[in-house]
């Protein structure tokens, strides 16, 4: 569905990876709880998985492949959203900031797919 000759104006492939690169640094400073880590594990199945939908959705054999795939983005950054919400940072505010950024580009990741879809629809 990408034009090999178009230069994007936005790496959207890289801030999905970037985005769950910083997922996976910053659960490394959580406390161990038993809460935390069924969530951790959840945060970084759903934060991976946008990732690797948006590639898939990029290689995508048909339209409908690529909303379907868009979809899927969609819901996993929502997911991650949620997961981030979820977490106990303990009574670090450093870490309190990185959730809320994380989750700030959780929800931007949403309507950037939100986006998307409505201009594929």
């Amino acid at each position: 569905m990408n034009d090999p000759n178009r230069t994007p104006r936005f790496d959207l492939e890289n801030r999905t990876f970037q985005f769950a690169k910083q997922i996976r640094a910053f659960v490394k400073r959580l406390p161990r709880t038993v809460c935390n880590l069924e969530d951790v594990r959840q945060l970084a199945r759903s934060s991976n998985s946008c990732g690797a939908n948006y590639i898939e959705a990029n290689e995508a054999l048909s339209k409908k492949d690529f909303i379907m795939r868009i979809k899927i983005c969609r819901k996993e950054a929502k997911e991650s959203g949620f997961h981030l919400r979820l977490l106990d940072v303990g009574s670090d505010p450093d870490v309190d900031r990185e959730r809320d950024r994380l989750a700030g580009e959780a929800s931007e990741l949403v309507k950037i797919f939100n986006a998307i879809l409505q201009k594929s629809q």
